[in-house]
């Protein structure tokens, strides 16, 4: 009894061993997606899989900043998960985002953890929709960082994607202000200071 019993143990971690990598292989897809900035010094546009890396630094560098105590383990993790549905639905930039494209990415992200373990999939599905929802001090710090890498992209580049796409300095402002300072008042006078800097500089209109 005691050898069916680790048998039938082995075979399930077997199981979900499968699964988490199948899911790991799968979110290499990742690295195919492109947002709409470019990486400081680069001619090429980044991947949302690099940005996930990026705004996780940043989150780790900036978590002193929080407007509220945070739980940088749980930030971070938001943040490695939170672009997984655009496996499914692509990119789209914040300025133009939709309901419809929401729910499009919570049905990728629900069929990505699928492959997962029963308890990996309910944590993680739980914690991507924490991250939309923006109402924990923890989401809405990674909420916050996640328009960080956006903004000095273009302010180190030239605008190149503001003027790709015809947003205006009061778009920037709006959002990003509203979105930033929510999660980190110092942060956002600081980044102010530098968009003022860039629309003097003519990289905004």
């Amino acid at each position: 009894m005691l050898t069916e019993y680790y048998g039938i143990h082995l075979q399930g971690c077997l199981n979900e061993i499968k699964g988490i990598v199948e899911f790991i292989v799968e979110i290499e897809k990742l690295k195919s997606v492109t947002p709409n900035t470019k990486p400081v010094g680069l001619e090429r546009y980044e991947n949302s899989a690099e940005h996930s890396w990026h705004v996780c630094i940043s989150a780790l560098m900036l978590k002193e900043f929080a407007n509220e105590p945070v739980d940088i383990n749980r930030v971070i993790k938001m943040l490695l998960l939170h672009d997984f549905g655009e496996i499914d639905a692509g990119d789209t930039i914040v300025y133009a985002s939709s309901n419809t494209h929401s729910i499009a990415e919570q049905q990728g992200v629900e069929r990505l953890f699928k492959t997962l373990p029963e308890y990996l999939a309910d944590e993680y599905l739980q914690l991507w929709l924490e991250f939309e929802a923006g109402k924990t001090a923890d989401a809405i710090f990674a909420k916050t960082i996640d328009r960080v890498p956006p903004l000095l992209h273009n302010i180190h580049g030239g605008g190149h994607s503001w003027k790709k796409h015809n947003i205006s300095k009061q778009q920037v402002m709006s959002l990003n202000g509203d979105r930033i300072a929510k999660g980190s008042h110092s942060l956002w006078t600081e980044l102010e200071k530098q968009l003022i800097s860039a629309a003097e500089q003519g990289l905004l209109k």
